[in-house]
């Protein structure tokens, strides 16, 4: 890798850990971009996983504010966000990289889809919400698992599956749900991240690794800081934009 690609993977990996701070669906940005600079589409998400860890963690502290009393909630759902990731983990170490590479585009077209009728999702939700059905808890840690399986095999748009689920289920204030969503986007990441460096280090590229800790880390500060200033349409127009050309690059240039 030359040193103005690195250069861009670093910068990728901030726009992903600012973006995932923020809405959710960073690896849109720098899974595409791995794969532009040649890397294999397997490597590319399993390094991509194991690199953004350091985003998640410091996006996770910056919303501790806002996670303050929370603990009780926080447990009951962070052991499904675990399951799911491992299950999700454990199907991409299974399937066959064919399968893989016939389903990320799928994927990435599904993630888009919730990026774009997210704020729409939400404002539904949002509607004639004054009391909670008891079926609620039970749906949101259905949600939960499943949004860990979906992270733990791929990843991108899962901060969306998590906010819109929540958005639809929970009367918490949106900031707090948005900490809720980093904490355990953190913990399928993470978890994910181990059972890759375990059972598939054949499959990562720790340059890259590296190169999307770094950038971020730094992604991460900056989202929890600044990002809620960036205007959401224009976050969704990039992270849209970027998906297209992964999809197109997926089908017709492999």
């Amino acid at each position: 890798m030359s040193f103005w690609s690195a250069v861009a993977v670093a910068l990728a990996g901030t726009g992903a850990g600012m973006i995932n701070t923020i809405v959710g669906s960073g690896t849109l940005i720098t899974f595409p971009t791995l794969l532009f600079f040649g890397v294999t589409p397997l490597a590319a998400n399993v390094s991509n996983t194991v690199g953004l860890v350091a985003g998640g963690a410091t996006g996770a502290w910056g919303y501790r504010h806002e996670l303050t009393g929370q603990a009780p909630a926080l447990r009951r759902l962070m052991p499904l966000s675990f399951l799911g990731a491992v299950m999700g983990a454990v199907l991409l170490l299974v399937l066959p990289p064919s399968a893989f590479n016939a389903i990320v585009p799928a994927l990435i077209g599904l993630a888009l889809v919730l990026v774009v009728l997210g704020p729409r999702v939400q404002a539904w939700a949002a509607r004639d919400r004054h009391e909670q059905p008891a079926w609620h808890g039970p749906a949101m840690g259905v949600g939960v698992l499943v949004a860990g399986m979906y992270g733990g095999y791929f990843g991108a748009a899962q901060g969306v599956l998590l906010m819109g689920l929540f958005s639809a289920l929970s009367a918490e204030p949106l900031q707090r749900l948005n900490g809720y969503k980093n904490v355990l986007a953190l913990i399928v990441n993470a978890v994910a991240a181990l059972l890759f460096v375990v059972f598939a280090r054949h499959h990562i590229d720790w340059l890259v690794v590296a190169l999307i800790a770094v950038g971020s880390f730094a992604g991460g500060v900056i989202g929890a800081h600044v990002g809620r200033r960036i205007p959401p349409p224009a976050l969704r127009v990039l992270i849209v934009a970027i998906g297209v050309v992964a999809i197109v690059k997926l089908i017709w240039f492999p």
